[in-house]
């Protein structure tokens, strides 16, 4: 075997994949179980296959979707769990990222994918089915057209996105369909102070925090942004 042809069979190997995994839960400080880097890696195969036909995401290396994706979201992880609310919505999921990933690792809470590309709720749905994600649901449609109550069962306790859209546009396209006391965080590379002077009248940043995600060299940021009291939508 040629030493490309080795690495090529080594970044499908599942067994690398979790030692990837597990390396970097330990690294974000998080205790999952072994259901839990199962059903991670049950998802990366997911959408190693799927992403063939459907084009749901630019990267086609099952090692790289593990620390793209995967780690990626799971960075986000200590920074949700420690607030209180029990619903998390993610704008513009795509593939299901951080989605999934939340849904796997958080049981607790109760996780709704959002796109308006049918192609890839349709995978979200059937990623639903496959990893027996009970506490994760699905909706397709515009973000400002849902309906707490109708569309959805009712206002979220944050409202998460990746690489969704400009920070004014998200938190203008998504404030109806937060909580009073919820929060809206976007994940971004580089710090985006530019973006965050143009915050909508009634919103704020609550926090700005450099994340460092395991094994990726490039900038990733977590972005917090909460509201006065009455504003939200």
């Amino acid at each position: 075997m040629t030493a490309s042809r080795a690495k090529g069979a080594a970044s499908n190997d599942r067994t690398v994949w979790l030692e990837l995994l597990h390396t970097g839960a330990q690294a974000l400080g998080l205790a999952l179980s072994d259901e839990q880097f199962q059903r991670l890696a049950d998802y990366v195969a997911l959408l190693s296959k799927w992403n063939a036909v459907y084009n749901l995401t630019a990267i086609r290396d099952p090692r790289q979707m593990v620390i793209q994706h995967i780690l990626d979201s799971l960075s986000i992880v200590p920074h949700l769990a420690v607030r209180e609310g029990r619903s998390i919505l993610d704008v513009g999921s795509g593939g299901g990222l951080p989605g999934i990933v939340l849904a796997i690792v958080l049981p607790e809470r109760n996780v709704t994918l959002n796109d308006i590309v049918q192609k890839k709720t349709a995978f979200q749905a059937q990623a639903k089915a496959e990893l027996k994600l009970g506490n994760l649901s699905v909706v397709t449609g515009r973000v400002e057209n849902l309906r707490p109550g109708v569309d959805v069962p009712e206002k979220f306790d944050a409202i998460v996105s990746r690489a969704f859209a400009e920070l004014s546009d998200f938190v203008t396209l998504a404030r109806h369909l937060l909580s009073e006391r919820g929060s809206i965080w976007a994940m971004k590379g580089v710090r985006p102070d530019a973006e965050i002077e143009r915050l909508p009248a009634g919103a704020r940043v609550a926090g700005v925090t450099r994340l460092q995600v395991p094994f990726l060299e490039a900038e990733r940021h977590l972005v917090e942004v909460v509201f006065e009291s009455g504003t939200q939508g």
